[in-house]
């Protein structure tokens, strides 16, 4: 499996995120956890709660789309693994959000950004999991 490093892309991902996530602080007081946004999406508190919420979710579905009216064409993606293993990842990281009280963008972005012990402590558990599944995918399973 290769990986491909692209610096540019990156950065420019990094940059409208971190942006979003000072903007919603900035205007709303809010911070910038994708998954509190989407159970939030779906269990509201209250109309203009909801609002927000959809419209943030609406910009970074539409990343794709935005590409594509930029480039031509719709971003590469490859996955190389089969839609089991996304259901069963996407388990598992159901379950790592809830236990960890958030996920890498609310710990790893703005937690980390505010100097949050909880937070730098998820992100470098994330991290270190990170690190030991990428692991053991390429070189144990050899997948």
């Amino acid at each position: 499996m290769e990986t491909t490093f692209t610096p540019y892309a990156s950065l420019g991902g990094g940059v409208l995120i971190g942006l979003a996530s000072v903007m919603l602080m900035a205007t709303l007081g809010r911070i910038f956890g994708a998954t509190g946004i989407v159970a939030g999406l779906l269990q509201p508190s209250s109309s203009s709660d909801w609002s927000w919420r959809a419209l943030l979710l609406l910009g970074m579905i539409s990343g794709p789309l935005t590409v594509m009216a930029i480039t031509g064409e719709m971003p590469a993606v490859q996955v190389p693994v089969s839609t089991t293993m996304l259901v069963i990842g996407g388990f598992i990281v159901g379950i790592g959000v809830t236990l960890g009280s958030g996920c890498t963008s609310g710990h790893g972005v703005c937690g980390m950004a505010r100097l949050s012990t909880r937070s730098i402590t998820a992100t470098t558990t994330f991290m270190i999991f990170t690190a030991i599944t990428v692991y053991v995918i390429r070189h144990v399973i050899g997948a």
